[in-house]
């Protein structure tokens, strides 16, 4: 049950960051319009470095199609750890989103906790 259970919200979670990624090459999902300039100011300076976008949906997308995949989902949650603590940092600095940025890195710390033993060798 557990397993099916975690394949479900990986599946998900997968599909969010693929979804996410996407959006950074073909920007379907429209910017909200009451969106504070703060946010507007920041996102307009990473707009700036022209390659970052392209690496975060890269690293987006790999890491989404990966935690779906149970044989590689410890390699996808590593990937997309950085790509989170970004999110997060984010959501606190603007005040916005926090929860949800929050419910994503519980659920990527209990991907990283399942897949703990897959770690080890490279602690060790």
């Amino acid at each position: 049950m557990k397993t099916k259970i975690l394949f479900i919200v990986c599946l998900l979670f997968g599909l969010m960051f693929i979804n996410a990624g996407l959006n950074k090459f073909f920007n379907y999902m429209p910017v909200p319009k009451d969106m504070p300039k703060s946010a507007m100011a920041m996102f307009g300076a990473l707009m700036q470095i022209k390659w970052l976008m392209p690496l975060i949906g890269i690293a987006e997308i790999v890491g989404g199609i990966l935690v779906i995949i149970p044989r590689y989902r410890a390699l996808g949650a590593i990937i997309i750890f950085p790509v989170m603590i970004g999110i997060v940092l984010t959501a606190i600095s603007l005040s916005s989103g926090l929860i949800m940025a929050l419910v994503l890195f519980v659920i990527l710390i209990w991907v990283i906790i399942e897949n703990w033993a897959k770690y080890l060798p490279m602690i060790r």
